[in-house]
């Protein structure tokens, strides 16, 4: 098992012979190692690992203890990651290999408090035949004297996004070691600038 943190760049396309694969460009790394754990003294094996500059007087001491503990200046993210074995003490982007595939987790983009149609897709109503002001309405959430309620779980207007996303079996197109970049085919989760974080698998589709 393998991991790093990175941000979201932003998608572009690149040449494959005649083919343009479409890309999102990652700037992953390169992340100090904050603190290894170990099974004799945490009870499991990980490595903790930090990103992003940050400045001093936005973390508490206890936070300004751990970093200068593992001899790290102050970093905004921590983040770790089980059964992972480090070299060195800082890893970066050549950790992973062009053919290779991983899976990514970000936080989806915010929509704000949504109706059902944006939310769920739902079809929405007649916009003609004496259609009035039913055009985006979810229509009948429940029944009348039995149940006598609404299901829980019904799908209806709400907050909308925001919500932890996990994608598997990405394909790393390139990794470009000089810029800390690393180019994913395909669409991943989040906004521009967001945190990502990107795992190795056990296999395809673990």
């Amino acid at each position: 098992m393998k991991g790093l943190l990175g941000t979201k760049v932003g998608m572009t396309q690149i040449w494959q012979g005649d083919k343009v694969i479409p890309v999102t460009v990652v700037l992953a790394g390169p992340c100090p190692v904050v603190q290894r754990k170990m099974t004799a003294t945490d009870g499991y094996d990980a490595v903790q690992l930090g990103f992003g500059e940050q400045k001093e007087r936005r973390l508490t001491r206890p936070e300004l203890g751990h970093l200068h503990k593992g001899g790290v200046p102050p970093v905004r993210y921590l983040r770790e990651f089980r059964d992972f074995q480090a070299s060195g003490s800082v890893v970066r982007a050549d950790i992973f290999a062009a053919g290779e595939y991983i899976k990514v987790t970000g936080t989806s983009k915010g929509h704000g408090t949504a109706g059902v149609m944006k939310r769920w897709h739902f079809k929405g109503g007649p916009a003609s035949h004496g259609s009035k002001k039913w055009h985006r309405r979810p229509g009948s959430i429940g029944q009348r004297k039995t149940p006598g309620r609404v299901y829980r779980g019904k799908r209806m207007a709400g907050r909308d996004g925001g919500s932890r996303v996990t994608v598997r079996n990405l394909l790393v197109v390139d990794v470009r070691l000089e810029d800390d970049l690393i180019l994913i085919k395909g669409g991943i989760p989040g906004p521009k600038g967001g945190l990502l974080v990107l795992s190795g698998l056990h296999e395809r589709g673990a």
